[in-house]
């Protein structure tokens, strides 16, 4: 959808715990709000749009109850990681269709402290088609593991290409003072940490922490006379991939259709973006995701995170923050992707700070690679 110059965030948080245990993921979901809602100078009471994803059975008339509202719009899209890049479309688009003015978008979770981590064990098990692919064994490592063998199956693609995406990513993490992880790494520490899906390492596997943020959408004419300088929304993109009844490509992800999709609507190209927040659950997921955005062509991907490129000062800085490989990973990553792009895009990131960035592209990705999952991007640009 475009919406182009009429929508724009201003209100961001992230909740600094990575470890919360005195704390239920409503209290951090709550904090969050409250942190997002004093960035932008509002109250609840000017909130009249709610989005979560993430918390509870029915986590978004749960969470209205918790932080005591009443709005006109609902939305509570459960497409997995990518959920919260969706929400900020699909809370522009709700503004715009008149149905709310301001939307709060919140996540809270403590998926470290209740020893539980999304997606793992026997997958999702509840739905039909599982029925079709569990009986088989595919853990969600296992399925991005498989994805990673047949990049290196048809394109050369080697284990140390994957450990420098990890490696860049703890770098922006030493340099994040709320990172969960902030110890330098080496291309050797990756190789040499346990396999846990062949060709996946420990270190190219995301971290497990509680956490939570927030986000406050409305109008870019409302936006004008806020507190905070407003990031504006270019243009958005959700799609999703199966393997239906046809061939299964497994290196031919979601992000490709959402992608393109966000890149048309926002009207810039590839060269106007000065970063990128990717989802990275696993470091085969930024390589598959940059290629599939349209950054590299299929098979180089190996190449282009080597070198620096996609480290602070190269040519494409990737997951300021630290990621979901260092910095944190309660569950659903998507809405801490928005929140650093917020940062950066208004300048607030510090020692991580992406000098002059003024158009950020965020995408999430929510479910298994190669077999079922979404994708969400996102193109922002500053004030």
């Amino acid at each position: 959808m475009s919406l182009r110059d009429e929508i724009a965030i201003v209100g961001a948080f992230e909740h600094p715990r990575r470890w919360a245990p005195d704390k239920t993921a409503f209290q951090v979901a709550a904090e969050s709000a409250r942190g997002a809602l004093e960035d932008a100078g509002l109250r609840p009471s000017d909130v009249d749009g709610y989005a979560t994803s993430g918390v509870g059975p029915i986590g978004a008339l749960s969470m209205c109850h918790h932080l005591g509202l009443r709005p006109d719009w609902i939305d509570s899209t459960a497409i997995g990681g990518s959920s919260f890049v969706a929400q900020v479309a699909y809370a522009g688009a709700a503004i715009r269709a008149g149905l709310c003015t301001t939307a709060l978008v919140t996540y809270g979770s403590t998926a470290a402290s209740e020893r539980f981590a999304i997606g793992t064990g026997g997958g999702f098990a509840t739905d039909p088609p599982d029925q079709f692919d569990l009986p088989y064994g595919p853990t969600i490592v296992g399925a991005y593991a498989m994805a990673a063998q047949r990049h290196m199956h048809q394109y050369g693609t080697r284990s140390e290409q994957l450990a420098e995406i990890a490696v860049t990513m703890r770098r922006h993490a030493s340099l994040n003072p709320d990172a969960k992880y902030r110890d330098p790494i080496t291309v050797d520490d990756v190789l040499a940490s346990r396999m846990i899906s062949s060709p996946l390492h420990l270190l190219d596997c995301c971290v497990i922490s509680d956490g939570g943020g927030a986000l406050v959408v409305t109008s870019a004419e409302r936006a004008r006379d806020l507190r905070r300088k407003p990031v504006r929304v270019l243009g958005a993109g959700v799609a999703n991939r199966h393997p239906g009844i046809g061939k299964r490509d497994i290196l031919d992800i979601a992000a490709r259709q959402s992608g393109a999709r966000a890149f048309e609507r926002a009207g810039v190209s590839h060269d106007d973006v000065d970063l990128c927040m990717i989802y990275d659950s696993f470091t085969i997921t930024v390589l598959l995701t940059l290629e599939n955005l349209g950054f590299c062509k299929a098979g180089e991907g190996g190449d282009f995170v080597s070198g620096g490129q996609i480290g602070l000062g190269g040519t494409l800085p990737v997951n300021l923050d630290g990621g979901g490989l260092s910095s944190n990973h309660p569950g659903m990553r998507g809405i801490f992707l928005v929140i650093e792009a917020v940062r950066q895009l208004r300048g607030e990131a510090g020692a991580r700070q992406v000098e002059g960035a003024k158009v950020a592209l965020c995408h999430g990705t929510g479910g298994y690679l190669g077999i079922r999952h979404s994708g969400a991007t996102l193109l922002l640009a500053g004030d």
